[in-house]
């Protein structure tokens, strides 16, 4: 009978033992398993207590999303910082080349200094600004054990987070006082470069109604001309002559075709003058999209609001409105 069990128990460990040699044999990928166990995850999220609400399952159903695109925002960062230097070094260069030598030639003494002051100012305030938003750390909480008071722990980082702090999904870590991830500076915004952030957008907004308003007049000059081209490009540069033409002696002997006269306009001022459209339209657009976004930031900043807070303080007051309370923004 003893040898009967343990001849059971021996036939039993050898089945087992080969069938997890063909299981491992059989065995997927790593990154097959990997993506399984990560949607398996994904799904369970989905009914995971009591407490789960549409924001949850949002979140757990595009969390793939988000993951892709912070990865593309990050990656198109420095190309998004490469486009801002680009974009405002052409718009200097027409400035000294084209705009400069107009405003010698036809302004007054008075006008051409208040211009070169001015224009010099607010291009000094714009590059040292942006040099400082884009490069000053935005502020990150302590990583090391400390007694500072803390009101909840990060659920990607898994340390303690400081009031009025946020994890950033594209810098993959948390921010101090967090406004916003700008991919235009590929930098986040938040305690420490907050004001360098603001104050570039101001000195930008100026210096693009500035030009857009100076530069009115050359842009409407610019545009006429530009069209008055156009129109005479259209005319055919010659007539053919046929019939008895040759024979009266309207043309020379050898020749078929009246040339009309040089266009009274070269290369070079087709080019200036396309060059002050661009400049005009450029900072008009720029001026009006960035003027509103300086205005939304000062207004935040008068309420001492983040734009991250300013969501959170408005989603909750419609929430306790429902259930007929008051919620008071903590600042």
């Amino acid at each position: 009978m003893w040898c009967c069990t343990s001849s059971l128990v021996y036939l039993r460990r050898s089945i087992r033992l080969r069938l997890c040699s063909r299981r491992g044999r059989s065995r997927l990928p790593l990154w097959i398993r990997e993506t399984w166990a990560y949607m398996r995850l994904l799904v369970q999220s989905l009914h995971f207590n009591s407490l789960t609400d549409s924001d949850v399952v949002f979140d757990s159903v595009f969390e793939p999303v988000f993951l892709t695109v912070d990865y593309i925002t990050r990656w198109f960062g420095a190309v998004f910082v490469c486009l801002v230097v680009i974009l405002t070094s052409s718009i200097v260069v027409i400035a000294y080349a084209v705009l400069l030598p107009l405003v010698l030639n036809t302004y007054s003494p008075a006008w051409i200094v208040w211009h070169l002051c001015y224009g010099h100012w607010n291009l000094i305030m714009i590059a040292f600004h942006y040099y400082k938003a884009a490069k000053t750390s935005p502020g990150y909480p302590p990583t090391e054990k400390n007694d500072r008071p803390f009101v909840a722990v990060c659920k990607k980082c898994i340390i303690p987070k400081p009031a009025r702090t946020h994890h950033c999904g594209i810098c993959n870590r948390c921010i101090l006082k967090m406004d916003h991830h700008c991919p235009w500076l590929n930098n986040c915004i938040g305690h420490f470069n907050h004001r360098y952030f603001f104050s570039f957008c101001l000195f930008m907004t100026l210096g693009c109604v500035y030009c857009s308003i100076s530069g009115r007049n050359l842009f409407l000059d610019a545009y006429n001309a530009l069209e008055r081209f156009k129109h005479m490009d259209l005319e055919k540069p010659g007539i053919p002559v046929t019939g008895m033409g040759p024979l009266i002696g309207l043309l020379p002997s050898g020749q078929t075709i009246y040339q009309t006269p040089a266009p009274p306009y070269t290369f070079r001022d087709k080019m200036i003058h396309k060059s002050i459209v661009y400049m005009w339209v450029l900072t008009s657009t720029v001026g009006v999209a960035l003027g509103a976004l300086t205005v939304w930031h000062a207004v935040l900043i008068s309420r001492g609001e983040t734009s991250i807070e300013r969501h959170i303080n408005k989603k909750e007051t419609n929430r306790m409105a429902k259930l007929g309370k008051l919620h008071l923004e903590v600042d």
